[in-house]
């Protein structure tokens, strides 16, 4: 069967991706929905720790519900997004997730939201990303050709920490401006033009017929096996994994340490966040460079080297209040940098080494792994920061942090240059 000509020129070895009118397509709406995700990020810590007094245990179950949909369904997820189109799961997750938000300003307006309102959004907003960034991380392939997925990668995360610099101060702007629970509209909105830009982009992907499908069961034990049969997806999922767990205590408890602890205001919280992002953003711009310099394998264990221990800086703030802050942004400016050169490199790696058949389940596989620990995470720290305090919380994450980069210091990428490719 013939493929539509946009499609073809799509797929034309070593055509710029600044001249493929499908990925343009897919990356814009991308580009904006990752923009609308960035103000909501400011905009929920403000709306639940400001103005409902959330306490620490109503942080951790909050930001627990908001991943506990990985835990739950996301090895079946993969299971079922390998029998679908993933860029029509894409576009039901995006309008599921943009009703789910549009119902808290509502409620918020007819002075009836609650904390377990904002839970169980953020209960439907987590299964919806579950099978939204499943099927994300899985779609590439099938727009680009194999030799432009580094770069395919690139761009999107170069997107992603764009939407980060610019979101967090408009999202400050918004909530001065139309309080935080009508800033979170504008996020719903972004979801909606993410999905018309999703329909209108055209990708290459085969789905098996109904009868060739396996048995649930057999599709998930496949997929778990070609993870942890691969010795260097075996790693990377503990490193991903055990820093994911710590970094999610950090991240929980972080909006009640920067407002309350530190006494920083929702702006001050924003440009911490937007430095981030700009620290991601020249991660993301650099990495060819670093790639070339350094080899794709001994990248990896590099920049998991930084990030383990940059982590650190954010409980020493406690130590030192008068350049707390800018403590802060210098920690957060090398911290996503170091995440999104360490991000883009296993990315790609999972992605040209796995058959497309296995696109799906591969990562709900390592989703599953690296991403069902923060619920619990999640939960622990609303425990420990009602306990111990936050700021002896936050050390503890940092110091279990340190330990992440084990798995893949000790492994084999010193002793390698380049990763495998799939014809080894």
């Amino acid at each position: 069967m013939s493929q539509p000509v946009e499609l073809e020129a799509a797929l034309t070895p070593h055509r710029s991706l600044w001249r493929d009118g499908n990925f343009l397509t897919m990356w814009s709406g991308q580009a904006l929905s990752q923009f609308g995700a960035q103000i909501t990020e400011l905009a929920l810590p403000v709306l639940a720790v400001l103005l409902l007094q959330a306490t620490e245990f109503d942080v951790g179950l909050l930001g627990a519900a908001g991943t506990a949909a990985f835990l739950l369904v996301g090895l079946p997820a993969g299971a079922w997004i390998d029998r679908l189109r993933k860029r029509h799961v894409m576009i039901v997750a995006d309008v599921i997730r943009a009703v789910a938000l549009a119902a808290l300003p509502l409620l918020w307006w007819a002075g009836l939201l609650q904390i377990w309102h904002m839970v169980l959004v953020a209960l439907v907003m987590g299964v919806a990303t579950v099978f939204f960034d499943v099927s994300y991380q899985s779609v590439v392939p099938s727009l680009v050709p194999a030799d432009h997925i580094a770069e395919a990668n690139g761009k999107l995360e170069s997107t992603a920490q764009l939407a980060g610099i610019a979101g967090p101060a408009a999202g400050g702007w918004l909530i001065g401006v139309i309080t935080a629970p009508f800033a979170v509209l504008v996020t719903a909105v972004t979801y909606l033009l993410s999905a018309g830009a999703l329909l209108r982009t055209r990708d290459s992907e085969l789905v098996a017929a109904r009868h060739d499908h396996d048995p649930l069961v057999a599709s998930i034990r496949e997929g778990l096996r070609w993870v942890f049969g691969n010795v260097h997806l075996r790693r990377i999922v503990g490193t991903t994994g055990v820093s994911n767990f710590f970094s999610t205590i950090t991240f929980t408890l972080l909006p009640i340490f920067l407002l309350r602890t530190l006494g920083l205001s929702p702006a001050q919280m924003g440009v911490i966040f937007a430095v981030g992002a700009v620290g991601g953003f020249v991660g993301a711009l650099v990495t060819p460079r670093i790639l070339r310099r350094l080899g794709e394998a001994r990248t990896i264990p590099a920049s998991a080297i930084v990030f383990s221990l940059i982590a650190l800086l954010l409980p020493a703030a406690v130590a030192v209040p008068a350049i707390a802050f800018p403590l802060l942004l210098v920690q957060s400016f090398l911290g996503t940098f170091s995440v999104l050169l360490y991000n883009i490199t296993q990315v790609t790696f999972r992605q040209r080494i796995t058959p497309p058949r296995l696109l799906g389940r591969m990562n709900a596989s390592i989703r599953f792994c690296v991403w069902g620990v923060m619920p619990i995470a999640a939960l622990l720290a609303g425990a420990l920061g009602t306990w111990l305090g936050v700021p002896t919380t936050m050390w503890i994450a940092a110091a279990g942090a340190l330990a992440s980069a084990l798995f893949v210091v000790t492994g084999p990428f010193w002793r390698m240059r380049e990763l495998p490719t799939p014809g080894d």
